[in-house]
């Protein structure tokens, strides 16, 4: 499996980003895809996870964030609304499917930045 993110960039708080992450390999709908984030100093922190059409969201981005899967292309996207400079790091796109014995996985990563 792999899989690759795009969408970071800087923005300015109370702004908008998209994040996509496309996935190649044996994919299957009931794998958990999803966000998670690093930023500078910290541990790596989940941002949303869906699955079979379930969503889980850090308690940080609800409200703000949604997390959006379309199994027929094997994306999954992350539309980020009012962003904070606390919302400033590293995004990583997540496959994982050890519940099924199958490994998880990492994209590279995708820079985002909010300024004040």
């Amino acid at each position: 499996v792999q899989l690759q993110a795009s969408g970071g960039g800087l923005v300015q708080a109370g702004g908008s980003l998209r994040l996509s992450c496309a996935a190649s390999g044996s994919i299957f709908k009931f794998d958990i895809m999803g966000w998670y984030r690093q930023a500078p100093g910290k541990r790596r922190e989940l941002v949303a996870t869906i699955t079979n059409g379930n969503t889980n969201y850090a308690d940080s981005t609800k409200g703000r964030f949604t997390i959006s899967r379309d199994n027929a292309k094997n994306t999954v996207s992350l539309q980020m609304n009012n962003l904070e400079p606390e919302d400033t790091a590293v995004y990583y796109c997540n496959l994982d499917a050890t519940p099924w014995g199958r490994g998880a996985y990492w994209g590279q990563g995708t820079l985002v930045t909010v300024s004040s």
